[in-house]
């Protein structure tokens, strides 16, 4: 399981939840006041970590959400194969591969270290 539960009003900007499935980024959360005959609920904007798609939902904050296990590893660059580049886990020494993203096209070099993310089995580069 690579998820855990969580209220939406323990939620903050910045953390992650799940959308569809999709793990997205807390970008804006606001709240409304409860009214005569029904809870408060938050309206919550979000961007996903792996498509950069812009999401929105609205919830009671008494409802419970999908928030993705994330774990932030660093990896050094093995090798730079046009678009792709293949990297080793400093911790487990596994080697993979992951598609360079568009604001980080040719400032990797052979031997740096980058920090990358793992969520829902999915890897993503996020430092340089």
């Amino acid at each position: 399981m690579s998820w855990t539960q969580q209220e939406v009003r323990e939620l903050k900007e910045g953390r992650y939840m799940l959308i569809d499935g999709e793990p997205c980024k807390i970008t804006n959360i606001s709240t409304s006041k409860p009214g005569k005959h029904g809870e408060a609920k938050a309206n919550i904007d979000a961007v996903g970590i792996f498509d950069n798609k812009k999401r929105n939902i609205v919830h009671p904050v008494k409802h419970k959400i999908q928030v993705p296990m994330i774990d932030k590893r660093k990896a050094q660059v093995l090798s730079i194969m046009g678009e792709e580049v293949q990297l080793m886990d400093l911790e487990t020494y596994e080697t993979f591969q992951l598609p360079i993203p568009e604001e980080y096209v040719g400032q990797l070099n052979s031997g740096e270290e980058i920090m990358y993310m793992i969520a829902m089995d999915r890897r993503k580069i996020t430092k340089v």
